[in-house]
């Protein structure tokens, strides 16, 4: 299978979106930050969402792993 434009505007593809998601890009504007795609015409935004949504950010797993931090914890930390 050929390359996937997600962005046109900057000529993104998927497999680029998701080697960003790799090295910490987890959402739409973290992803457009390292790459542009979404700042222009905004259309691909939405596929953004969709492909980090399937798990393409490896790292939002273990942010989702981990447990809560509350006040308790806090104080006893100090």
């Amino acid at each position: 299978m050929g390359r996937v434009y997600v962005c046109s505007c900057f000529g993104i593809t998927d497999a680029d979106v998701r080697r960003h998601a790799e090295d910490g890009a987890c959402t739409p504007r973290q992803i457009a930050s390292a790459c542009k795609a979404g700042t222009d015409c905004g259309r691909c935004v939405r596929r953004i969402q969709a492909l980090l949504g399937r798990g393409a950010c490896p790292r939002r797993e273990l942010i989702e792993q981990r447990a809560p931090v509350t006040l308790d914890r806090l104080d006893d930390a100090a």
